[in-house]
């Protein structure tokens, strides 16, 4: 017979590990340590749960790489303890967190899923005990011995994502992400229903490598009609700055004026990577399909093709954290390494 499957529950922070005093309306910390107790039909679920919490739990736009760190170190240290993590994280940036851990962790052969809620985990009408119970439920998923998920996800609202593929579009409802270019990989209804031919195959007999040397000397330059020569001169020029997300329009058009494009050469010339992201909802950077992306293929600006935003910049950290040759930036950065991108 097989053992129950192990999973560890991390609370970074976020609404979702909050309850209100309903008294004085104030939000704070749940004990994590009380969950079976707050939450008893997590006993119904055919696995053993432990719990670990930052010790100062913060709102997630306060998450940054140091604390990215944390959570990939966390896993690490459990690693060979467990077979599986979900992750307890605020909803603002939980799209950017998914991503950056999504590259951190190399050779990933366990699930670790990020979840979070939109209300607090007491309040009446929360999102946070179906977040929670199922996010816990499909990591114990297994199948001969196996897990079936060997990905970072991110559940939310009856539907696990690719990680890298999400990004928050709503701030007060339930379904508050979505992956633009993406399916779900799983939708949670009466059944659990996999699409199993989505998911990224299952690494057996890799080592486990994590990657903590994030390069955040980068920026994201959001494309708008008037952007001026001085403006982004000024953001260019900054000072040890290695890497810009530039989101454009459309298909990854940008202005075709001489000032704009001498301004961009000038950067990649002096060694700055330039990643092309259309700033559409949904789609893909194709640049050279109209005449306003040709100038910028030319000179060598990189095409992020149908990757989010989140993605982009997080992929572009680990790249740089990864001391990447200049002349292999290009080609590594339009390959998917963790089916972040077409």
């Amino acid at each position: 017979m097989l053992s129950k499957a192990k999973i560890l529950l991390i609370y970074t922070g976020g609404t979702i590990g909050m309850k209100k005093d309903f008294e004085t309306g104030a939000l704070r910390a749940f004990n994590f340590s009380k969950l079976l107790q707050r939450i008893p039909e997590l006993k119904q679920l055919d696995c053993k749960i432990e719990t670990l919490s930052f010790e100062n739990p913060i709102d997630s736009s306060n998450m940054n790489p140091e604390k990215w760190a944390k959570i990939a170190t966390i896993i690490a240290d459990n690693y060979a303890s467990f077979d599986g993590f979900v992750v307890l994280h605020g909803s603002d940036t939980m799209s950017y967190s998914a991503s950056a851990l999504s590259f951190m962790l190399e050779n990933l052969s366990k699930p670790v899923i990020f979840t979070g809620s939109q209300l607090p985990i007491g309040d009446l009408r929360t999102d946070a005990k179906e977040n929670l119970i199922t996010a816990i439920q499909i990591a114990t998923l297994r199948e001969n011995g196996k897990p079936v998920i060997s990905e970072v996800c991110l559940y939310f609202e009856y539907k696990l994502y690719r990680g890298n593929r999400t990004t928050k579009i709503n701030a007060e409802h339930f379904n508050a992400f979505t992956s633009p270019n993406y399916p779900h990989l799983v939708e949670s209804g009466v059944h659990l229903k996999l699409n199993s031919e989505l998911f990224l195959p299952l690494k057996s007999d890799v080592q486990l490598k994590v990657h903590k040397n994030l390069d955040n000397h980068v920026a994201i330059i959001k494309m708008f009609p008037g952007i001026s020569e001085v403006v982004l001169a000024a953001i260019l020029g900054i000072p040890n700055l290695k890497g810009i997300i530039l989101e454009t329009y459309g298909a990854g058009n940008a202005p075709t004026e001489d000032w704009f494009i001498g301004l961009l050469k000038k950067a990649i010339t002096k060694g700055l990577h330039i990643i092309n992201v259309t700033q559409c909802s949904a789609g893909s950077v194709s640049m050279g399909q109209y005449e306003t992306s040709t100038s910028l293929k030319e000179i060598g600006v990189i095409s992020g093709k149908d990757i989010t935003t989140e993605a982009a910049i997080t992929k572009l950290m680990y790249l740089l954290g990864q001391k990447i040759a200049s002349n292999d930036f290009k080609k590594i950065f339009e390959t998917s390494l963790r089916g972040e991108m077409i």
